[in-house]
C-alpha cells in the first residue's frame, strides 16, 4: 500500500477523517487559524505602527532641537521669580561662536493671529519670520516656487513664503499664486513660494497655515528689536545633544541673571532624544509580537498534537487492520500525519487571508490621500511563506509522536482493542 501527496483516495479518506468529529476538528483549526493570522497581524501591524510615528518626524533634521525662553520660576539675584526675560541675537552669535559642535544655530520669529488678505478672501495665521537655514531643521514640502534665501534677508524684502492652507483660502482655483501681492497685517507682500508640512509634528507651528517672510523684514515690520522667539539647533553628527543643551543653558542662564537650577525658565526639545524613546518602544512591541506569537503558535500545535493523539486512538483498529493486510510502517506516518498537515495548511490559509483584508483596511484607514507618508499595514510574501511553513513544520512534528505510537501498533492486539 503506497501513499502519495496525488493519491485522490488517500485525500479523501483525510477529509472523512477530519469530518467525522466536526467539533474537534473545528477547534484545532481554529487555534491554527486565529495563531496563523494573529502573528500575521502583529507583525504587519508593528511595521505600520512604526512608519507611522516616523512619519510624525518626517522633514525633521534627527539631531535637533530648540529653546524657548519662559518665564523664570525661582527667585535669583534680587530678582523675583515669573521674571520674563528673552533671548537676543546678541546670545545667538554667542553661541554660535561657543558651540562649534552645532552644524547651524536658527534664530526664529513668530506672530500668532495675523492677517493674511488677498482681495476680498482673508485667513488668519501664523506669521513667521526665518532666513534660509530654517529649512536645514524643517525640511518642507514644496509646491511652487522658492523659499526665503540669503538675498531677501540681506535686502529686508518684503516677499512671502505662503502655506497650502493659506494659498487655498486667499486664492481658490489659482494653481499657482507665485508673484501675486497679499497684504500682510497691512503690509504688501510678493508671494515667492507655496510650502506644505512635510511632517505631523511642528515645533514652530503648521507651516499649511503660516506664512514665512525673511527675518530682517519681520523685525522692521514687528519693532521686534533684538528678541528672538525660539531658536533652533541642528547639531554636527556623532554630536549627542543631551549633553549640549544643558551647557547652553549654563550659558545662557549666567548672561541672563537666572538661578542655575531653575528648569523652568527656559524650555528645550531634543528631537535626538525623541528618536531614540521611539526605537525603544518599538523594541518593546517587537518583544510582545514575538511573545503572543510565540504563544499562540505554541497553542495551535499543541492542538494538532492532541488531535491527532485522539484520531491514532480511535483508528486503533483500523490501523491494526492496515498492518495485517501488508501495510508499511513509512504508510501509517505519511497517513497520520498527511491528516495534520492538512488541518494545518487549509486553517493557515484563511489565517492569512484574514490577516491581510484586516491589514489592508488598516492601511486605507491610516493612509489618506494628504499624508506625508505611507505606512505600510502589510506583510510581504516571504513572511506570510514563513508564517505558513513555520506552523506546518511545527505542526507535523507535533503529530510525529502520534505517528510513531500508530506504526508500532500490533496487528492483533489492534484487531482485538475495543
Amino acid at each position: 500500500m503506497k501513499l502519495t501527496i496525488f493519491d485522490k483516495e488517500n485525500w479523501k479518506e483525510i477529509g472523512a477523517t477530519l469530518a467525522r468529529n466536526k467539533t474537534r476538528t473545528f477547534l484545532t483549526g481554529f487555534g491554527i487559524f486565529w495563531g496563523v493570522a494573529m502573528l500575521a497581524m502583529l507583525m504587519g501591524g508593528a511595521t505600520g505602527g512604526e512608519d507611522m510615528l516616523k512619519r510624525n518626524f518626517a522633514g525633521f533634521a534627527t539631531n535637533s532641537g530648540g529653546l524657548v525662553p519662559e518665564q523664570t520660576t525661582m527667585p535669583y539675584h534680587g530678582y523675583q521669580k515669573g521674571r520674563r526675560w528673552q533671548i537676543d541675537i546678541a546670545d545667538v552669535a554667542m553661541l554660535r561662536q561657543s558651540f562649534p559642535e552645532l552644524e547651524t544655530i536658527i534664530p526664529t520669529f513668530q506672530k500668532w493671529g495675523s492677517s493674511f488678505k488677498y482681495g476680498k478672501n482673508s485667513y488668519s495665521g501664523q506669521l513667521v519670520g526665518a532666513g534660509p537655514d530654517y529649512t536645514v531643521m524643517q525640511s518642507p514640502k514644496f509646491y511652487t516656487g522658492r523659499f526665503i534665501n540669503e538675498a531677501d534677508d540681506a535686502a529686508e524684502r518684503r516677499v512671502a513664503v505662503i502655506g497650502k492652507k493659506v494659498a487655498s483660502q486667499l486664492f481658490p482655483g489659482i494653481d499657482d499664486p507665485v508673484g501675486k501681492v497679499i497684504d500682510v497685517n497691512g503690509g504688501a507682500y510678493s508671494v515667492v513660494g507655496v510650502i506644505g508640512d512635510n511632517s505631523e509634528i511642528h515645533l514652530n507651528g503648521s507651516l499649511d497655515e503660516s506664512v514665512v517672510i525673511p527675518s530682517s523684514t519681520f523685525r522692521r515690520a514687528n519693532g521686534y528689536g533684538d528678541k528672538v522667539d525660539f531658536v533652533m539647533m541642528v547639531a554636527k553628527e556623532k554630536t549627542d545633544l543631551s549633553e549640549v543643551i544643558p551647557r547652553m543653558r549654563r550659558v545662557l542662564y549666567r548672561r541672563h541673571d537666572i538661578h542655575p537650577n531653575d528648569e523652568g525658565a527656559l524650555w528645550a526639545i531634543n528631537v535626538a532624544e525623541q528618536f531614540k524613546q521611539i526605537d525603544q518602544l518599538f523594541t518593546g512591541i517587537d518583544l510582545l509580537a514575538l511573545f503572543i506569537g510565540v504563544s499562540t503558535l505554541l497553542a495551535g500545535v499543541i492542538g494538532i498534537g492532541n488531535i491527532m493523539w485522539v484520531i491514532v486512538k480511535e483508528r486503533t483498529q483500523e490501523i491494526g487492520i492496515r498492518r495485517a493486510i501488508g501495510a508499511k510502517p513509512r504508510d501509517i506516518i505519511v497517513q497520520v500525519l498527511s491528516e495534520g498537515a492538512a488541518l494545518t495548511v487549509i486553517s493557515g490559509l484563511a489565517g492569512l487571508c484574514m490577516a491581510a483584508a484586516v491589514l489592508g483596511i488598516m492601511h486605507k484607514i491610516n493612509n489618506p490621500p494628504d499624508a506625508v507618508s505611507v505606512a505600510h499595514f502589510q506583510m510581504s510574501f516571504s513572511q506570510a511563506l514563513m508564517i505558513l511553513a513555520t506552523f506546518i513544520a511545527l505542526g507535523t512534528l507535533a503529530g510525529l509522536i502520534p505517528s510513531i505510537k500508530a506504526m508500532k501498533i500490533k496487528p492483533i492486539e489492534a484487531i482485538n482493542s475495543k
